[in-house]
């Protein structure tokens, strides 16, 4: 028998196809449809021709958020981590030599902490959605209770990932309410489902609809026997307050942003951060700064508490990597922006949301934004239409639309989340504004 027929047998599948069972059968292929007996020089031409077909952000404007954000990567972020100090390095397990990594990795953290208000940052986790299961489990090692509440406008994807982290300990996940006029949290259903074994409140900010919710603000002095998880998009911390700074606990976020393109859905950069008191309960590692035998500055892995490293029994994560290069990525364009640079950026993206919203509201038929609100980068608006076939017909006119919201908080049907960035030009904005104007 083979290798191969005896790992299917062990497995009980009777056949390599079985092991594929879970994609679904409208995005299989059954191979390229490539002629025999090509060299390969005309296979490339022949692959690059089918990839022609493809649309991308660098071909259309691009108004899709909701995670994952089409934001400038200046060349020399791009030049530095593809060196190959970088570029191959992995988990630097031998301090001394690998002094660079550490470094930029202790820089990353020094450039989190700071944005967050926070003490600790972790380098790092896999993704926002990653991050946010990290910190569910560890509000319930910090608190010892199983309680966890989520706002109901989440991404399906966070909510998928942290139901996955929170059933081995057998966590209960609850959803609290929005308010449909403002999108800021419904504090009096918040309130009505904390309860004596609730361990952690998570919120986000701009949340999920692109609100900057200023209750999120209040709640750790509405609940201050809870762990308060605040949710950050990085950039936004240009201009807004810290989520140290009102009280919280942990903050996770995705760092996407922060100089790594969209490349199709991933890799991803999740930050992780909290206050020094609750050091010991974090996942993941951090990166120090000491001294080495002759006295000089050096930079070694000063908590390591996955199971690779300590017992299974006392490690509070099984993640064993990081997402060492994005994070360096991180750090270069934090540094390359400075605290000036990354404040503008993020008065440039709410001013972009705010012309785009009002152009929009203009239009017959569409209320833009929903929510009485003020806004980051991203909002929601209602269509006189399905948003799918919006985004269809936005599509033949040369632009990427947004995400339909129903699949991710269902009451909102006829929806349409729209997130605009520097990268869009008022021409752009015009461009998507011209092609609503035909569907409506």
């Amino acid at each position: 028998m083979r290798h191969s027929d005896e790992m299917l047998a062990r497995m009980g599948l009777d056949g390599v196809d079985r092991l594929f069972d879970d994609i679904p059968e409208g995005v299989r292929i059954d191979g390229l449809a490539l002629p025999d007996g090509l060299s390969e020089i005309e296979v490339l031409r022949e692959v690059r021709a089918m990839l022609a077909t493809n649309v991308t952000a660098d071909d259309h404007p691009c108004f899709l958020g909701a995670g994952v954000y089409n934001h400038f990567v200046p060349s020399s972020v791009r030049m530095i981590v593809s060196r190959s100090e970088f570029l191959t390095s992995y988990t630097p397990y031998q301090a001394e030599v690998s002094q660079g990594m550490l470094q930029a990795l202790f820089e990353y953290q020094s450039y989190i902490a700071e944005l967050t208000g926070l003490d600790a940052v972790n380098s790092s986790n896999y993704d926002a959605s990653t991050a946010l299961g990290e910190a569910a489990t560890m509000c319930l090692r910090l608190k010892d209770k199983k309680r966890f509440l989520i706002p109901e406008a989440l991404s399906w994807e966070k909510k998928s990932v942290l139901k996955n982290y929170t059933w081995g300990p057998g966590m209960e996940v609850a959803e609290y309410c929005y308010d449909p006029y403002t999108g800021y949290i419904d504090l009096d259903d918040l309130a009505s489902k904390v309860d004596e074994n609730t361990c952690g409140i998570y919120a986000e900010v701009p949340n999920f609809f692109g609100v900057i919710d200023p209750l999120v603000t209040k709640l750790k002095g509405r609940f201050p026997d809870v762990a308060l998880v605040v949710g950050i998009d990085p950039i936004s911390l240009g201009v807004l307050k810290a989520p140290g700074d009102y009280g919280a606990d942990i903050a996770i976020g995705e760092g996407q942003s922060l100089g790594t393109p969209m490349n199709f859905g991933g890799p991803l950069l999740g930050i992780f951060a909290c206050r020094q008191e609750h050091v010991r309960k974090m996942p993941g590692r951090i990166i120090g700064m000491t001294r080495d035998a002759d006295g000089e500055r050096a930079f070694c892995m000063t908590l390591q508490t996955r199971e690779q490293h300590i017992r299974r029994s006392k490690a509070t994560s099984n993640i064993c990597t990081n997402e060492a290069l994005m994070a360096v990525a991180a750090s270069v364009y934090l540094s390359v922006l400075g605290k000036e640079g990354l404040q503008t950026l993020a008065k440039v993206n709410i001013s972009r949301a705010r012309r785009l919203a009002d152009l929009i509201d203009e239009i017959d038929g569409f209320d833009s934004p929903i929510f009485d609100a003020k806004h980051f980068n991203e909002f929601v608006i209602r269509t006189p239409t399905r948003p799918e076939k919006v985004n269809k017909l936005l599509l033949r006119k040369g632009v990427i639309g947004g995400l339909p919201m129903h699949s991710h908080v269902p009451r909102l049907d006829e929806h349409l989340l729209l997130c605009t960035t520097e990268m869009h030009s008022d021409d752009d904005q015009d461009r998507l504004v011209a092609g609503l104007k035909e569907v409506a």
